[in-house]
């Protein structure tokens, strides 16, 4: 019998990841909040379940993708969680940014049920989770990690084993602080040119043919040629509003870490003050 895979969270990166399962052959049980998502995963051949106990009651390998820590702890966690539904010897795997410690306290309830669970962060965005180009990062133990590969090789290009349980998750947070000081980067080179009368296009030009300006970064710096008209309106706030708290959250993750760890960062505390700048949301539209 082939593994039964199940997916919780089918988001902006969660959808792509999920789409993938069912016509790699698995016999996939997928659950959301909302339900146009889950329409559109049973076109794939996926099963809509009615709650993540469901999920967890279907499957043997279950994927978390979810926005906040809470949220994960709700998923395992709930009366209707993962685990009141999965049997011994299931294996979940969290792809949800998330503090180590959270990966850590939940690995040990997930343990007390005979079931494992592993950090298995993403880095790639939606779009590269469509071309199946992901990089996985993942914390935990190496044999549970060979069981989920055939999962996680669905929509990856790339499967890395960072080390032990939670090291997914701080090599998730490393990336995400080089990205978000890359996208401040971008943002002042931009703001300058423009004021000094050098079009963006020769800016993107130069810092592509000597290396300073990555893909990462050239693709920033494409969100700043939209209409102001545009970037202003309700609809297009909402979704960089939803960017900037989700890029917040993951820098606030960082200094956390950082201050356990006694090691300064001085330009990523800065960078995170700055999220609502750098992704062009309106002040007077935070609340």
């Amino acid at each position: 019998m082939g593994i039964r895979v199940g997916f919780v969270g089918l988001g902006n990166q969660g959808k792509p990841i999920a789409a993938h399962l069912a016509p790699a052959g698995f016999e996939t049980t997928v659950f959301d909040l909302a339900e146009s998502p889950l329409a559109e995963l049973e076109a794939t051949g996926a099963t809509a379940a009615r709650s993540a106990r469901e999920v967890g009651a279907r499957s043997d390998v279950i994927g978390i993708c979810v926005p906040e820590d809470d949220d994960v702890r709700s998923v395992v966690l709930g009366d209707d969680g993962v685990l009141a539904g999965a049997a011994p010897g299931a294996l979940i795997a969290v792809h949800s940014t998330v503090l180590p410690s959270t990966i850590v306290e939940l690995a040990e309830a997930a343990a007390a049920r005979g079931v494992t669970l592993l950090d298995a962060c993403v880095t790639g965005g939606a779009a590269r989770a469509q071309q199946k180009q992901l990089t996985y990062l993942v914390g935990g133990d190496a044999q549970a990690l060979e069981k989920v590969r055939p999962v996680l090789e669905c929509s990856s290009e790339k499967i890395i084993h960072a080390g032990a349980l939670g090291s997914g998750a701080k090599l998730k947070l490393c990336i995400n602080l080089i990205t978000y000081i890359q996208w401040a980067a971008a943002y002042e080179s931009f703001a300058f040119a423009k004021a000094i009368g050098l079009p963006q296009e020769i800016l993107e030009e130069a810092g592509q043919s000597n290396g300073q300006i990555t893909p990462l970064m050239l693709a920033y710096l494409a969100t700043q040629k939209m209409p102001d008209d545009a970037r202003r309106s309700d609809a297009m706030q909402a979704v960089l509003r939803g960017h900037m708290n989700v890029a917040e959250k993951d820098l606030a993750w960082v200094l956390k870490l950082a201050r356990e760890s006694q090691v300064a960062l001085p330009v990523g505390a800065l960078v995170s003050q700055l999220m609502a700048r750098i992704y062009g949301v309106e002040e007077e539209g935070r609340g």
